[in-house]
């Protein structure tokens, strides 16, 4: 019997979990195979989604049909919008979930999808012909034959795990790792790597002394991550906790480095510099005198907490005795260890920008097989993996959104055009057009593409037709409401902001920093205000609209400076320049360009190590 398929996706993790949902939704006859049915998208380490540029690639995800925002709402025991007091392109919405409901819910999103077929077994080699991927054998030997193949092994590839100087290899505690795809993939001509990446000890909430420690609630108003609404709101919220190391934690991790793998040089991987284990943190920061620690609960019906800020490969001993130094886990338990992982990956620049390997065709590697970490980037790149193969099985085009369109495209671009020396992590700060990319108009940057696409239905784009009506409403009736100084002078005096001396367009009220559009509606027309906007998206249309009037200015400006920038993208380079010929090319630019083969002038300009100069010489050789 031969098994055939449009599109198979190797990994159940939240890469996997996407590129398979999204090619089955887009019609892709899809098989989904995994070594674990019973832990689809695992969140391996701390029990979260979202957080600073994290939420916006979520909502990005979800605005795109993927699953990941709405799972989160399903499973969710705490929300918080993070950096409320900066402006709204820093707003981050972030959810504690249940770790156990979380990778449930996904399994149902999973086995009720059309199209879609999960198989439980371990992909040990590719079937490779003329470097044009047919399929993948199973370590049974069943061969699966496909026109496309996602890869997202996590940190599964060849995984080794460390705590002290033990060692054991796997992808993570309790599951076995993978091995056969690197050598193969390393013989086929790709350029194999190691890095490294680390999680905390799991502790017994029943020893846990809570009144030590500060506790941090969750937003009371609640809140969603996918626009679809779908999921539910928590009864009641469960708090995290938050407490510090001190000189005493540290003293007792010190003594345990000699037997640390991490600075003995028995983890050879490249580690995560922005969240560093714990015994780094006092190497490289031996000036401070505490570290925070943030304590997370693992679920409703549990009493495992996650111990954020203390991830470490110590030894058992060494990780116990310093938590019990901490405030308030004097006397903890721990259910298990800390530990790191070394795992093989792939830089991405042997990566076309659909994620298909330059190398072999159809072949598609999304997740921290490409050196990234992180569930939410990792979800972003799986979707776009899962839409690209099918777009290609199809005879068109493939599509990613720009840089000024959505975070999931700065981080793919990133990936490609730069490559990784570390595992890379999505922030703020790598996004040029923040104002433009802010998490509560995700659906309007990006949904509509994805009908076009056929990702999302009529009525998801109904949801957002919705939205924009009520946003354009609010604005509409603002502009033309005048309103006087009897009116809302004690309101505005009640807000420390000035009076007005005679009537202006209630959308100059609007306009300043100290008003909330939801209180100056409500004194205006509360009519309006309750009767013609659709009370379902009210709060999403409020929020967006508030967003425009007060930051149309900045808005408008960041707008006009992408516009000029992207018309660099639309001067295509050919594929076949040997940039080697090039002699008023640096040589460092010559090195670069040839070996990543940027598609336009954008990208080559992006490229690090590439001068102004260089992407002038390159202008002129376009005749431009």
């Amino acid at each position: 019997m031969k098994f055939e398929y449009d599109v198979i996706v190797v990994g159940g993790g939240h890469a996997g979990c996407e590129a398979a949902h999204a090619a089955a939704v887009m019609g892709a006859k899809t098989l989904l195979i995994t070594m674990d049915m019973t832990k689809l998208a695992q969140m391996s380490c701390n029990p979260a989604m979202g957080g600073i540029a994290k939420g916006q690639i979520v909502r990005e995800i979800d605005a795109l049909g993927g699953m990941s925002g709405l799972v989160t709402d399903r499973s969710m025991i705490q929300f918080r919008m993070l950096n409320r007091s900066k402006g709204p392109a820093m707003w981050s919405p972030r959810a504690q979930c249940d770790r156990q409901m979380f990778t449930i819910e996904w399994r149902k999103v999973l086995e009720h999808t059309d199209n879609l077929h999960i198989w439980q077994q371990q992909v040990t080699g590719l079937i490779v012909d003329d470097n044009i991927l047919r399929g993948v054998v199973t370590s049974f030997g069943t061969k699966f034959f496909s026109k496309a193949v996602i890869l997202t092994n996590g940190t599964f590839l060849n995984g080794l795990m460390h705590i002290g100087f033990e060692k054991n290899r796997g992808g993570r505690s309790g599951d076995e790792a993978s091995f056969g795809l690197s050598e193969q993939l390393e013989s086929l001509g790709f350029a194999v790597e190691r890095m490294k990446t680390g999680t905390s000890a799991r502790i017994d909430g029943r020893s846990i002394d809570f009144s030590q420690m500060t506790e941090q609630f969750g937003d009371s108003e609640g809140g969603r991550f996918s626009y679809r609404k779908e999921g539910k709101k928590p009864d009641n919220q469960l708090s995290c906790f938050i407490t510090h190391t001190n000189e005493e934690v540290h003293e007792e991790l010190r003594k345990g480095l000699k037997f640390s793998p991490l600075f003995t040089g028995r983890i050879k991987g490249r580690g995560p510099r922005y969240c560093p284990s714990v015994e780094d943190k006092i190497v490289t920061f031996k000036d401070k005198t505490e570290h925070q620690l943030f304590l997370e609960p693992e679920g409703i019906n549990t009493v495992e907490y996650y111990v954020n800020g203390f991830s470490s490969s110590l030894p058992l001993e060494t990780q116990l005795k310093a938590l019990r130094k901490v405030k308030g886990l004097e006397n903890v338990e721990i259910f298990r260890p800390g530990y790191a992982i070394e795992y093989d990956f792939f830089q991405p620049t042997q990566l076309r920008h659909s994620l298909e390997t330059k190398l072999i065709k159809n072949l598609y590697f999304a997740g921290q097989i490409n050196g990234t970490t992180g569930y939410e980037e990792a979800a972003a790149q799986g979707l776009m993996a899962g839409i690209n193969a099918v777009l290609a099985i199809r005879g068109e085009e493939f599509w990613l959104p720009g840089r000024d369109e959505s975070y999931i495209g700065v981080l793919i671009d990133d990936l490609v055009t730069k490559g990784v020396d570390e595992p890379y992590r999505m922030f703020t700060s790598r996004a040029e057009y923040r104002i433009l990319l802010r998490q509560d108009n995700a659906d309007e940057r990006l949904t509509r593409k994805a009908y076009e696409l056929g990702v999302v239905g009529k009525e998801r784009l109904a949801m957002l037709d919705e939205k924009e009506r009520n946003v354009n409403r609010i604005i509409s009736f603002l502009s033309e409401t005048s309103i006087s100084p009897e009116i809302v002078n004690n309101f505005l005096l009640e807000l420390g902001t000035s009076e007005i001396l005679q009537k202006v367009k209630a959308i100059n009220i609007a306009a300043r920093p100290q008003i909330k559009l939801d209180s100056l509606l409500s004194l205006l027309n509360p009519v309006f205000l309750f009767e013609e906007l659709n009370s379902e998206f009210y709060n999403e249309s409020v929020e967006s609209a508030e967003i425009r009037i007060k930051y149309d200015g900045y808005i408008a400006r960041e707008r006009i400076v992408a516009d000029k920038i992207k018309r660099l993208e639309h001067l295509k380079l050919p594929d076949d320049i040997n940039y080697s010929e090039l002699l008023s090319l640096s040589t460092e630019a010559r090195q670069k360009l040839n070996r990543i083969k940027p598609v336009n002038i954008g990208q080559a300009g992006r490229i690090s190590g590439v001068s102004p100069n260089d992407v002038s010489i390159l202008l002129m050789y376009l005749g431009r």
